[in-house]
């Protein structure tokens, strides 16, 4: 009679998961469901919007892009073969105006007053590359409106330095939850990382996703 393998020997025949960024709140959003990256492969590519992009191509262009450039890296790390690797994409925009990823307080500050008292949408896209070198999609849409900010409410949040690198100027997770009057769609897309969707791409192509639920039992 054969043994049965233990947690660890049964965790060390998973597939290997690639997380091609290096977002900690993407990293938390795996690790929330479940899920354990073995290595992460941040891709550096051109985000620049191509003249007339509308925000959902460009979500689901960069999360391709992202995803093969990271696939490329991972071809010059044999101990990674047969894995799977993830790569995902946030853009924000008001209508078709697409909001940049803040670099600088002035661009913090003027998204800021442009989300304020309105209606925006949160596209993040996700590209699966399968162990068979094949690509998956998702995209999933979210709509928010914010309340209308007073200047002291956004002098306060540029203070916290939180927006530095955020699309559309905030993190939702963080202090800038306090905006949100109305949420319409995934939360977890708009923090980054749609865990439905990506839980289910992965579920989909084989990959053990509920392995480290029932080793938890």
């Amino acid at each position: 009679m054969t043994a049965e393998p233990s947690n660890s020997e049964a965790g060390s025949l998973r597939p290997k998961l690639i997380l091609a960024s290096a977002s900690p709140r993407r990293l938390a959003l795996l690790q929330q469901a479940g899920l354990d990256a073995d290595a992460l492969l941040p891709a550096d590519i051109d985000e620049t919007p191509q003249r007339f992009e509308l925000p959902r191509s460009l979500a689901v262009r960069l999360a391709s892009e992202k995803a093969a450039a990271a696939t490329k890296i991972r071809k010059l790390q044999p101990d990674l073969d047969g894995s799977f690797l993830l790569a995902a994409d946030t853009v924000v925009a008001v209508g078709r105006r697409i909001l940049p990823k803040c670099e600088t307080r002035e661009e913090a500050e003027d998204c800021l007053q442009l989300l304020s008292g309105r209606q925006h949408r949160v596209y993040t896209a996700v590209s699966l590359i399968t162990p068979r070198g094949a690509e998956r999609r998702r995209l999933v849409e979210a709509r928010l409106r914010f309340k209308r900010l007073a200047s002291a409410e956004i002098n306060a949040y540029l203070a916290t330095g939180e927006w530095r690198g955020k699309a559309g100027g905030y993190a939702v997770q963080g202090f800038a939850g306090a905006f949100v009057v109305k949420l319409i769609g995934s939360y977890t897309a708009v923090v980054g990382l749609p865990l439905y969707e990506t839980v289910n791409l992965l579920a989909g192509e084989g990959y053990p996703t509920l392995e480290s639920w029932t080793a938890r039992g």
